[in-house]
């Protein structure tokens, strides 16, 4: 389904700037007010906003550590070995991101924040630990939070690729 134009600007400026009141979204987006509410409202209520939230500065946070862990699943996938992996990642809230993958012989990948190399050991030990038998094996980036970044995580980027 293609997005209608309205619900894309609102969704673009709401990208750059998830604070914006509806009355500055309409003068920005070129519509009434009420209309920018109940394009708001549609865009939460079907789906295509999950959440308001910030992005913080991680580092700031205390995090020095965010890692990309990639693994492969060992097979068969039983239902149980699925939901023991769905509930051990809930259970971190450290971890921002999991999902299936493809590329480079991986089929799982997740995004999690550690406060120190030491909590980050601790939680690749309780993977392995909790997850062995589901996992065959994983591989890490470990980015330091603290050094040079060339580019920082937000979201604004991906409203200005919408744009064009």
């Amino acid at each position: 389904m293609l997005m209608k134009k309205i619900m894309k600007k609102v969704l673009v400026e709401l990208l750059k700037d998830s604070k914006k009141s509806d009355r500055k979204l309409a003068d920005l987006v070129g519509v009434s007010q009420p209309t920018v509410t109940r394009t708001r409202s549609k865009l939460v209520k079907n789906g295509t906003i999950r959440d308001f939230t910030i992005i913080p500065d991680f580092a700031k946070m205390g995090f020095e550590i965010m890692a990309i862990t990639t693994g492969v699943y060992k097979v068969p996938r039983s239902k149980e070995l699925i939901e023991k992996g769905t509930k051990w990642l809930n259970k971190h809230p450290n971890i921002i991101f999991a999902s299936k993958c493809q590329g480079m012989g991986k089929d799982a990948v997740m995004i999690s924040f550690h406060r120190s190399y030491e909590e980050y050991d601790t939680f690749i030990n309780d993977l392995s630990t909790e997850l062995g038998e589901l996992i065959e094996g994983s591989e890490n980036i470990l980015i330091s939070l603290k050094g040079f970044v060339a580019k920082p995580f937000g979201l604004k980027y991906l409203a200005e690729h919408i744009e064009t």
